[in-house]
């Protein structure tokens, strides 16, 4: 996916994200840097360390979504966090090197998953082996199993019910506090290298879902644990991609008082080796961040970019403003992307039988509504679509099952008569405790 050009990953998140053009391209750039590193040669590739971004933008305006999208872009491990969770050692809170150990976990389970799909087949022979073991003895003849065979290929037995032999399902994880090295440790792993096997308890369940257990299993037996972890190490420390959200909560003002942001500023410090690239201790081993991609975003409605530490700054080099979203934006989001607002409100309804109709004046009536909403209330950018469309369509809603068969047009009068009050309404809800 790092081999896609700036212009056609750009046209990727065009079809879900309106407008934002200068985070797009900054983003763009940035993975196709990534695949530009990997064409050099030694040792020049490992000079060429990541263009990190922070993107600058009111709630509201995309800078989330981008991330979201942008994990779903790429096929490489991503993890998106909130600055909010961690804290210097010391105060309460999480270890920000958690964010590695965390980003590790999900490449694990990526590689594993991408394994089990190249095993598929041969785990589900192994898996139709044991099912018929089960059904027809192991000494039964060859006829026998030919005949249960069939059966099992048609699905005439997936309703029968059979014991069978499983591993016993694995007990939750913990974490240890103080020990944040180790990561999480698993009770079953401990009790399992004890007893040197896999417990296994005898199920009584329906073929059909021993099927897709055993499948499991026998996915689990054909891969190499240990060459998955190598290949999830080696994807974070090359491809990984961290995405910290609501960098400024953890910025004071340099005017604050010094003492009541202490904590922030501790976080702040404790980020500047992560990003700049350390050495993390993980279960499965050491981790280095020099080449993970590192993109931070915030509002900065209190506190100005200016207000992080002078080293943060530095290690954030490229630096994106998105823009506050207009009348003509809201107006793209429900009409453009893939799958606009309107586009599931019909499909969610259309489950009941009613159909929807919305006519092009009601879709300008509703972005006019939003953005008055915006300016009398709270300026929440997009999401303030989702309470105008819950509020426009409850009544719809509510009552979808005596309207089945029927079709529900939306004009901009239907917008104006159910939503007259609602700015009104919301505004007065802030003095009433």
């Amino acid at each position: 996916m790092f081999s896609l050009t700036p212009s056609q990953i750009v046209s990727e998140l065009d079809r879900h994200i309106v407008g934002q053009s200068e985070a797009k391209r900054a983003v763009a750039i940035a993975l196709r840097n990534r695949w530009r590193r990997m064409q050099l040669d030694s040792p020049l590739r490992e000079e060429v360390l990541p263009k990190n971004i922070l993107m600058v933008g009111t709630t509201g305006v995309g800078k989330t979504e981008i991330a979201r999208r942008l994990a779903r872009l790429v096929k490489a491990p991503f993890i998106k966090v909130e600055a909010t969770k961690f804290t210097e050692i010391g105060y309460v809170g999480r270890d920000v090197e958690q964010i590695i150990r965390d980003l590790v976990e999900i490449a694990i389970k990526m590689m594993t998953q991408q394994a089990k799909e190249g095993v598929e087949a041969m785990a589900k022979e192994h898996a139709e082996s044991r099912l018929l073991d089960a059904l027809t003895g192991v000494g039964a003849n060859f006829e026998t199993r030919i005949r249960f065979k069939q059966k099992l290929q048609d699905g005439e037995l997936d309703n029968s019910i059979i014991d069978i032999k499983v591993n016993d399902a694995p007990m939750q994880t913990v974490e240890v506090p103080g020990a944040p090295s180790v990561g999480m440790l698993n009770l079953s792993d401990l009790f399992s290298q004890a007893l040197g096997k896999d417990k296994q308890v005898v199920k009584k369940i329906s073929i059909s879902e021993a099927r897709r257990i055993i499948i499991q299993e026998e996915s689990e037996k054909l891969i190499d644990q240990n060459r998955i972890v190598a290949d999830a190490i080696e994807a974070v420390e090359q491809n990984g991609i961290v995405f910290i959200d609501e960098i400024d909560k953890v910025c004071s003002s340099r005017d604050s008082v010094r003492s009541s942001s202490i904590s922030q500023e501790g976080v702040q410090r404790d980020l500047l080796p992560l990003i700049e690239g350390t050495s993390v201790s993980t279960k499965y081993g050491q981790v280095q961040t020099d080449h993970i991609l590192f993109i931070a975003s915030g509002a900065f409605q209190i506190v100005s970019p200016s207000d992080l530490l002078p080293e943060l700054q530095g290690r954030l080099p490229v630096r994106v403003n998105l823009k506050s979203l207009t009348r003509d934006d809201f107006v793209k989001i429900l009409t453009e992307p893939e799958a606009n607002l309107i586009c599931q409100s019909k499909a969610l309804l259309a489950a009941e039988g009613v159909s929807l109709v919305f006519h092009p004046d009601a879709i300008e009536c509703i972005a006019d509504i939003t953005v008055e909403m915006n300016d009398k209330v709270e300026n929440i950018g997009a999401r303030r679509l989702y309470t105008v469309l819950e509020n426009l369509l409850e009544d719809v809603n509510f009552s979808a099952d005596e309207k089945r068969g029927e079709t529900v047009d939306i004009t901009a009068e239907f917008v104006r008569t159910k939503l007259a009050n609602l700015a009104v309404n919301h505004d007065l809800h802030r003095f009433i405790l």
